[in-house]
């Protein structure tokens, strides 16, 4: 638990500050030192920790967990290992690998009870918010509703939130892929206007992705370790599920799921100077 509350914080912080100055200018401060990262420009094929790898295509860039971590330091936020930093033409993405075991997929996904159970815990979330000075956010409702995958052990949803100091509504596209040992969490950082061709454009990127031999969900075997969860607690917490079996549910889930949120909905700015960063405007990195 304490694990999953100090990532929630540093997405809190990742949210925060990334509006605030990571792009404040063009060619000196934070901006120039984030440009001066060794961003691995495809096409190239990069290590994402030791469960995956990821072919990044042309006119995309990766960092290292080395250098996404100077990211976040560069942007205001404190250095988390296990990160990567993928950007696209006008999204970027957040790649990290938790390893809570083997989820079962058998279990049936009940997107409208899901959403009642996420809209009931706006009240303790926006709460805890407040004690952190963030503005409240709404469920609305699905963007793109839950759905999973067999073919390629992916979990997608897309959901829509409204902040209070904003009159644009915030999406959050969320990807879990699932693993022999965990499962890779992916954050897509887009904005309304573009979410839809972003989407397609990450979908396209994330062919590319592949558990390592040995790391891949069809290679489970009798004694491997089983999370405490399904599919439908991966949508409602995350890193949080497993506090349905600990009796915090109610407060792990409402801290945790509304700092996620954040991550997406606070990232807009970068998006719009990602072309800036690399001295492109439209073509990517």
């Amino acid at each position: 638990m304490k694990n999953a509350i100090r990532k929630a914080t540093a997405a809190i912080l990742i949210g925060m500050c990334i509006t605030g100055h990571a792009l404040a200018a063009d060619d000196e401060g934070p901006n120039a030192k984030i440009k001066a990262l060794a961003w691995q420009r495809g096409p190239t094929q990069s290590a994402l920790g030791r469960q995956a790898t990821l072919a990044v295509p042309a006119e995309k860039a990766i960092l290292s967990e080395a250098d996404s971590s100077k990211f976040l330091e560069l942007t205001g936020n404190l250095p988390s290992p296990g990160i990567n930093i993928l950007a696209g033409e006008s999204w970027w993405a957040i790649f990290e690998f938790d390893p809570v075991g083997y989820v079962k997929d058998d279990e049936k996904i009940d997107a409208d009870a899901l959403l009642k159970q996420m809209k009931e815990e706006d009240g303790p979330s926006n709460e805890e918010r407040r004690k952190h000075g963030l503005s409240s956010l709404t469920t609305e409702g699905w963007h793109i509703p839950p759905h999973y995958d067999t073919a390629t052990k992916r979990l997608e949803w897309a959901l829509r939130l409204h902040s209070s100091d904003s009159p644009e509504p915030v999406i959050n596209y969320t990807v879990r892929v699932l693993g022999r040992t965990g499962y890779e969490r992916v954050v897509l950082v887009s904005s309304p206007q573009t979410l839809d061709a972003d989407v397609a454009s990450f979908k396209e990127v994330l062919k590319g992705f592949d558990f390592n031999a040995g790391e891949k969900y069809a290679e489970f075997k009798q004694g491997d370790r089983v999370a405490e969860f399904g599919l439908a607690a991966l949508v409602a917490g995350g890193a949080a599920a497993v506090a349905v079996k600990t009796g915090l549910w109610k407060v792990a889930l409402g801290f945790l799921a509304a700092s996620w949120k954040l991550v997406l909905g606070a990232g807009v700015a970068l998006l719009a100077g990602i072309g800036k960063l690399f001295g492109r405007k439209k073509s990517g990195p």
